[in-house]
């Protein structure tokens, strides 16, 4: 089963009746879908319903679908086929979509695939139950927003999870298809994501990674100036957990009093901007304003306040426009700006957005090709930043046991955010980890865990890879 996300622990419980239902519910797409996810898998569980990992055991399947850009799309598509072949071995199976991509083509989906036993967008995550249950309830009129007196179940490791700060998106970017998806942008209030901020701190979550559409926006929409600077100083000053980051702002948006805000320790020194070019034409095209000049000085002031910021942003190659001079504008902005983390995306149109009209003009081949190089350049840039922090100290985040390689022990620093960035590989010392000279060896790897699994632990960097860190417990 393809999946960009982990489905929902294996849990107990009954739905109505004296047999348990299964379900299997499966995410694709970003980290906002996982959230609501979560909230889903939080009601199912509240009424008495059964998660599970393993779809051909299941009653039922829900999927969640993300309907951003053709390769999402089509990873939903592979996954809608797939399960329909599980439905045809056992037809009282049920299937249910979701998501982005049921929302933006509910009816193209439903005449492709008429087996779907039911298809729900993204305004009703909250009534997935009665959903189920084939109960009447008056449908929402606008894209779902939870709040912290929402179920929810985590599916993050036990040290982190991600907290979403609003839904929609009032930005107009020619080549983006959200806001025809989710809407014009609503912020939470501020008290919610604090409560729930200090919900999941006093469960064990030590990092929270705040998500949003365009996180620099939020309380805009509410009149608030500088509201992602104050609801930072609020979690800051609250009981919430020991490390917040920021993902998915705008670069244009960073301002001095955001930045003052980001000096405090609490906050992790992260910046997820995406320029998503730098030749002025095709920004221009793109309905974006910040061209290469004027983001290298954005670089330059961030450092400068914050000398151990980590900046990632996200590029788009083969946008239309993108001849050979552009796209080497957007090769020596790379080279120049050495982004901690690069993501780059080849250009996909879009239907309903306004850069569709302009067709696709720049053929696949090249896009793969710009792609390659601008990730190329990339990985030369990573692993001479990160040759720089060998015989550093930091705090790491440690996760789980690194596959197939004894001893050692995943994590990241406040600069690696999850699922996107690299890792720190960490060796854990016997006598700090808890274990004693003898001990046997089954008992050794259950204090390591209970030791080290969802901790921040100090480390020494002993070396570096391309893209990941490796280090001692110190």
């Amino acid at each position: 089963m393809n999946a960009s996300s982990r489905p929902g622990p294996p849990s107990s419980g009954r739905a109505r009746g004296a047999k348990p239902v299964r379900v299997a519910l499966i995410t694709y797409g970003c980290a906002k879908n996982l959230v609501d996810s979560e909230v889903m898998a939080g009601h199912l569980l509240e009424a008495g319903y059964v998660l599970t990992d393993d779809p051909p055991r299941a009653d039922v399947v829900l999927l969640n679908t993300c309907g951003f850009i053709q390769p999402a799309r089509d990873e939903a598509l592979e996954g809608i086929a797939e399960v329909l072949a599980l439905k045809k071995a056992r037809p009282r199976l049920r299937v249910v979509v979701a998501g982005c991509y049921a929302e933006r083509s509910r009816d193209e989906l439903a005449a492709r695939f008429p087996q779907v036993d039911l298809w729900t967008g993204v305004r009703d995550f909250d009534h997935i139950v009665p959903l189920l249950r084939n109960e009447g309830f008056r449908p929402g009129d606008r894209p779902f927003l939870y709040s912290d007196r929402a179920p929810r179940a985590l599916s993050t490791p036990g040290g982190w999870a991600y907290l979403k700060i609003s839904e929609g998106c009032s930005h107009e970017c020619a080549f983006c298809a959200i806001p025809g998806i989710k809407g014009r942008y609503r912020s939470r209030p501020a008290a919610s994501i604090v409560r729930e901020a200090e919900r999941l701190a006093r469960g064990g979550v030590k990092e929270l990674n705040l998500i949003s559409q365009d996180s620099t926006y939020y309380g805009r929409d509410r009149g608030k100036k500088d509201g992602l600077a104050k609801l930072l100083a609020a979690l800051a000053e609250s009981r919430g957990p020991r490390w917040v980051r920021v993902l998915y702002g705008y670069p244009e948006e960073v301002t001095n009093v955001l930045l003052g805000a980001m000096s405090d320790p609490v906050i992790c020194p992260y910046f997820d901007i995406p320029f998503q070019h730098a030749d002025r034409g095709v920004l221009r095209t793109m309905k974006r304003s910040m061209d290469g000049p004027k983001a290298l000085r954005l670089l330059e002031k961030i450092r400068t306040r914050l000398p151990e910021a980590a900046i990632r942003t996200s590029l788009i190659v083969g946008f239309p426009g993108e001849g050979r001079p552009e796209f080497k504008a957007l090769l020596d902005f790379v080279k120049e700006a050495r982004f901690d983390h690069l993501g780059v995306f080849t250009y996909s149109p879009e239907a309903s957005t306004e850069a569709f009209s302009l067709g696709d003009p720049v053929a696949p081949e090249v896009k793969v090709e710009r792609r390659r190089a601008l990730l190329e350049t990339q990985s030369d840039i990573s692993a001479s930043l990160l040759r720089g922090w060998v015989g550093r100290e930091v705090d790491v985040l440690v996760d789980k046991p690194a596959p197939e390689q004894p001893g050692l022990w995943t994590g990241r620093t406040r600069r690696q955010a999850p699922e996107v960035d690299g890792l720190v590989f960490v060796e854990s010392s016997p006598e700090r980890a808890g274990r004693g000279p003898s001990d046997s060896p089954k008992p050794q790897v259950r204090e390591r865990a209970s030791g080290l699994e969802n901790q921040i632990r100090r480390v020494r960097i002993t070396s570096s890879k391309t893209y990941d860190l490796e280090g001692k417990l110190i």
